[in-house]
């Protein structure tokens, strides 16, 4: 079936260019995925640019505060016990260490921080420590996000208060495929956490990791979810997967580079007013790949050289890239 029979089948779930629009059906999505290249990435950078600026891009550091011994079983993931991969668990970091890595991501052009802890969920004796950390890291003039895994109504309301800017909690990949990554929590644990976040006033940053051995129809489905969720996440973090020896997904093989950007235009031409990030997975990218990912509405990026527990490309290589691309970094205060 071609692009176009597809839109004429599904008309009324077809939004106009850059329309802010939550009643995706799947084939309509999939219509625009499987566009010719060049039309959906002209399609993806005119609705870009209705809501952004198509040469800046957004800068977050990401800091792991307690890694590895998660009880989770999720595949990709390196910290989880169930797995043998090397990695020793860690205790919570100090507040004061914490705040003071911030400062140093800010002074070298960072706007947001992004704390993340391996919990299945955070525990009542953890969270003073937790909100301090938020509060510290505002304090600097930053925006501040967290992953602490799943959360109640309760706990959310609390890391609210304390002026959490952003929660991430990725859904991961399409319901579909879900159970073939994890198995100790479900696709609707998921979201019933972005509930209670949104529910707290906290702006929700959630995506998913594309490479999993997963179809191009559960990309898809993966972005109809989040698009047709009552309010779009503001961060919409695509990650590609980083293979980590131990892990079940270790010898998943890789994706197809165009489909990838296929991934990054849906999202910005399905989320017209998200920031979509090009999360893990930058390091084993060419230069031309993250270009085209910019093109196709990409407007933020994780720096330093480690996310979380895995690599990513130096800041050096980031800045030399920006200029030749003509990009420049989001302003505090600019989001």
């Amino acid at each position: 079936m071609t692009f176009a029979s597809r839109l004429d089948q599904t008309p009324s779930a077809t939004p106009a260019p850059g329309e802010v629009h939550g009643n995706w059906t799947t084939e309509a999505a999939l219509a625009l995925y499987e566009a010719p290249f060049n039309d959906l990435l002209f399609q993806a950078q005119s609705v870009h640019r209705r809501h952004f600026d198509p040469n800046k891009v957004q800068l977050s550091r990401l800091l792991s505060i307690k890694t590895g011994g998660c009880p989770e079983d999720c595949g990709y993931c390196s910290q989880s016990a169930h797995h043998d991969s090397g990695l020793k668990a860690s205790r919570l970091m100090e507040v004061d260490r914490v705040v003071a890595e911030a400062r140093k991501a800010r002074d070298a052009g960072a706007t947001r921080y992004c704390m993340g802890a391996a919990w299945r969920s955070p525990k009542d004796r953890d969270m003073e420590a937790v909100i301090a950390m938020v509060e510290g890291v505002k304090a600097l003039g930053m925006e501040t996000c967290m992953t602490l895994g799943m959360l109640d109504s309760g706990q959310a309301a609390r890391l609210g208060k304390a002026g959490l800017d952003y929660y991430n909690h990725n859904i991961d990949t399409s319901e579909r495929h879900y159970g073939k990554v994890i198995s100790t929590h479900s696709f609707a644990d998921r979201l019933e956490t972005l509930a209670h976040v949104r529910q707290s006033g906290i702006k929700v940053c959630c995506g998913g990791i594309v490479g999993m051995g997963e179809q191009a129809i559960d990309r898809v489905d993966m972005l109809v979810t989040l698009a047709n969720l009552p309010e779009h996440p503001e961060s919409v973090p695509i990650n590609m997967l980083i293979p980590i020896e131990g892990t079940p997904l270790a010898k998943a093989g890789s994706i197809d580079p165009i489909a990838f950007v296929r991934t990054i235009a849906l999202a910005r031409i399905m989320m017209p007013k998200s920031y979509v990030r090009l999360s893990a997975g930058r390091s084993a990218m060419t230069e031309e790949m993250q270009a085209l990912c910019f093109l196709a509405g990409a407007n933020s990026i994780f720096v330093g050289d480690t996310l979380l527990t895995a690599g990513n490309p130096g800041e050096d290589h980031d800045a030399a890239l920006f200029r030749r691309l003509g990009i420049e970094a989001l302003e505090i205060g600019a989001t």
